[in-house]
């Protein structure tokens, strides 16, 4: 089986360089495509990563708005997924039907959007956020009140956070592995790893919010990982993510909140469905231009109002 894996691995890395292709691997994918990927990131740091490199075939294992985000940043180059059904349930909860419904409901109100939705949505979107930076994309705006989709408790996390009124859209979605995580499981592990730091994703209910020694995105997670003192961490978020911190931080001791906490979308990304996608450069993601540049923008003006409050 390691022959196997091994052989598959060489043959994906001669394909690359043959065809100049870079792999992006978001933190969720199994550990085999994060060991061979570029780069290794959250959905946004992944669009970014696209942004900066030269060469012009890219190979996404993520979900199909990440792929989708890639493309808008960079509409000159070649978007690929491994597997075209690897698609974000979160994202499919705020169709654009519903979003224009609520765009009458509330004229005038600024549309703020999580990155997790599709390019029909952000099209729609006058700002887009990550689950890093929503707080201050929100509070670099004038409005005191926002509509926030799709996911209710990232919108419940802002709203603590910036004490603006966040209105969700649609009014309960949620990110079904992030809904795994239960009070009485964090609390007995706690009383298992006393000294041990609880790390929740802000997708998680307000109940383990509020138990977490810290709510962090993936990213911020590594970054805590990284800097803290703290020598364990019970991290409640999707598993995917305790490959990568155990890999940077091999004197420290990682322990999910949930071991059935897997996004099954994120995982059908395979290293022959890698190979496959390489060789014969499918699946494309390309948002039609006229969403894509809509959507450019929206994206563009949470870079610029972030760098303004950072500044």
């Amino acid at each position: 089986m390691m022959r196997k894996v091994d052989e598959i691995v060489e043959k994906i890395v001669e394909l690359k360089e043959k065809k100049k292709a870079v792999i992006l691997a978001h933190n969720y994918q199994i550990p085999e495509i994060q060991d061979l990927a570029d780069f290794v990131g959250d959905s946004l740091e992944l669009a970014l990563a696209c942004t900066k490199i030269d060469k012009n075939l890219v190979v996404f294992c993520g979900v199909d708005f990440m792929a989708e985000t890639a493309s808008i940043l960079n509409p000159e180059k070649k978007v690929l997924i491994p597997d075209v059904e690897a698609s974000c349930p979160l994202a499919a909860q705020l169709p654009l039907r519903v979003l224009l419904e609520k765009k009458k409901e509330h004229p005038g109100v600024p549309v703020v959007l999580y990155v997790n939705t599709t390019a029909e949505a952000k099209a729609e979107a006058d700002v887009i956020c990550t689950s890093a930076n929503a707080p201050s994309v929100i509070n670099s705006l004038d409005e005191d009140v926002v509509l926030f989709g799709p996911d209710r408790n990232l919108a419940w996390f802002t709203q603590q956070k910036t004490k603006k009124t966040v209105i969700p859209v649609p009014y309960d979605g949620y990110c079904y592995v992030h809904r795994m995580f239960k009070v009485e499981d964090i609390l007995l592990l706690k009383q298992k790893y006393p000294d041990a730091e609880i790390l929740a994703h802000p997708e998680c209910d307000p109940e383990i919010q509020q138990i977490a020694t810290h709510v962090c995105s993936t990213s911020q997670m590594i970054k805590r990982a990284r800097e803290s003192n703290a020598r364990t961490f019970i991290i409640a978020t999707e598993i995917g993510l305790l490959h990568r911190l155990k890999k940077e931080n091999p004197d420290k001791k990682f322990i999910p909140a949930c071991p059935d906490a897997i996004c099954q979308q994120m995982k059908k990304h395979t290293l022959e469905k890698l190979y496959i996608s390489l060789r014969d450069e499918k699946y494309e993601i390309k948002v039609p231009e006229k969403t894509a540049e809509r959507a450019r923008r929206a994206i563009e003006r949470m870079f610029s109002l972030t760098r303004i409050r950072q500044d």
